[in-house]
């Protein structure tokens, strides 16, 4: 196949995924909707680039990287499935099918406690959907995902926990607030490339500055 036809049939492929991710999330209302699925993509092709990462398997991997989140799935296993159908459907050769789905699978924060992502791609992808959870929109989500958790959004006696299993991640006994402490204040340090670490760091500067503000607000101090 010429290199003009396989870039013409990345691109349907490409087209395809982000029509079925519409679909699926396009009336999401935890923080996990198609924009935040657009804004991962757009930070993904400029990391890739100045990376040097596959771009294709970069873009496919952040169009259907919360497709099958059990955050998102009555039932995650069939929504796996599902992905995976859809992608042996799709044209993708099957290298590649293997290397979006292993990125997809590790991709996840679930309490920090996951081993760092094996490849340049899954990498970008990581750092990519990172770079959504903090800074102003950052801000935005957790205050979203909180309110359709029906989490409180701050409560001075339930005290931020240091160490968690995955489970006691997922569980909900928190805050919007503490919500910043257990995992979004700790993603600067936890980026995988240097482009990354460069756009983390005013993210990271603009939350602080908000929960300076919050905490004065809250305490009736401004």
């Amino acid at each position: 196949m010429q290199e003009r036809e396989r870039e013409r049939e990345r691109e349907r492929i490409l087209l395809a995924a982000e029509a079925l991710v519409k679909e699926k999330l396009e009336r999401d209302s935890s923080g996990h909707d198609w924009w935040h699925i657009y804004r991962v993509v757009q930070t993904t092709k400029r990391i890739a680039a100045a990376q040097g990462a596959d771009r294709f398997v970069c873009e496919l991997a952040a169009l259907l990287h919360d497709v099958a989140d059990e955050k998102l799935n009555a039932d995650p296993a069939a929504a796996q499935q599902e992905l995976e159908a859809w992608l042996a459907a799709s044209g993708t050769p099957a290298a590649q099918i293997d290397h979006v789905l292993e990125i997809i699978g590790t991709m996840s924060f679930k309490g920090g406690a996951r081993p760092p992502m094996r490849t340049l791609e899954g990498q970008v992808v990581q750092d990519a959907d990172r770079l959504d959870a903090i800074g102003a929109v950052g801000i935005a989500r957790v205050f979203a995902y909180s309110g359709w958790k029906g989490r409180p959004i701050h409560d001075p006696s339930v005290m931020v926990r240091e160490q968690m299993t995955e489970a006691e991640y997922r569980s909900g006994n928190d805050t919007a607030i503490n919500h910043f402490y257990e995992k979004l204040l700790k993603l600067k340090e936890l980026m995988n490339t240097d482009f990354a670490r460069k756009l983390a760091e005013e993210r990271h500067l603009f939350m602080e500055q908000y929960l300076e503000q919050f905490y004065a607000e809250w305490d009736g101090e401004r």
